[in-house]
């Protein structure tokens, strides 16, 4: 009965804890340096090279394009390179081109506004000349004068002349607005309506434009005479172009 079971399980009892004020330094200090370790300043910077060693996921490459794509998208580059450069060359040629007229205009036209300020002068001398009666003409030093001035006269309009400046005097041509200017109607039927049957002051153009119109006056039809269709149209010619310095 007093014998111990041998087969029973032996425990051991639990070791006492030691108070820690009988504990050492060299105890404590492990369990320090453990807390200090886990809790410490040192435990984010260890976390932050932790992560900061973790390699990055590298992206995925872009699946290379097929050949056939590849061919198509340069051949639309091709086209759309050739449409820029003839959109380019065209562009280039209309500036060469509108440069090259404006070099003209300037050749035709610059002393527009000179020859139009002149041309006073010269309506000028030839009133001097048919002011003067026929009876008078037949003076010796008048008749020296007249021809004088009707020597001016013609020098002058040969200058203008070089210079593709001409006269206009339609006197027995068509009534044209845009280089006449109709200043009366007269009925007559010996001219076509619309016929220029009088000048009065004659007109310059300067090249294919027009300086000053010529002041005429046009043939009409009778009162009761059937007018032809086609009649004269007495309209307001073309305002002389202000283009060329003096």
């Amino acid at each position: 009965m007093n014998d111990v079971d041998k087969t029973a399980p032996r425990t051991e009892a639990p070791e006492a804890a030691i108070p820690a004020s009988e504990m050492s330094a060299d105890d404590t200090a492990p369990a320090e340096a453990i807390a200090e370790i886990k809790f410490g300043p040192d435990a984010e910077a260890a976390d932050v090279g932790a992560d900061a060693a973790e390699p990055e996921p590298e992206p995925e490459p872009e699946p290379e394009p097929e050949p056939e794509d590849e061919t198509e998208m340069l051949r639309a580059e091709v086209v759309e390179l050739r449409g820029e450069l003839l959109r380019a060359l065209a562009e280039t040629e209309n500036v060469r081109r509108r440069a090259q007229r404006e070099r003209e205009d300037v050749g035709k036209y610059a002393i527009s506004n000179f020859a139009r300020d002149l041309l006073p002068v010269v309506d000028n001398l030839r009133r001097a000349i048919d002011s003067v009666p026929e009876a008078a003409r037949a003076d010796e030093t008048l008749a020296g004068t007249l021809a004088g001035i009707d020597m001016t006269e013609r020098e002058f309009l040969a200058v203008v002349e070089r210079h593709g400046i001409r006269r206009i005097e339609p006197k027995g041509e068509k009534f044209d607005h845009n280089f006449h200017q109709a200043i009366f109607e007269i009925e007559t039927t010996e001219e076509p309506p619309g016929t220029v049957v009088e000048v009065m002051q004659p007109g310059y153009a300067i090249a294919d434009r027009l300086l000053r119109p010529a002041m005429v006056g046009v043939a009409k039809a009778p009162k009761g005479a059937a007018e032809p269709a086609e009649s004269a149209e007495l309209a307001e010619p073309a305002e002389p172009a202000e283009d060329g310095a003096a």
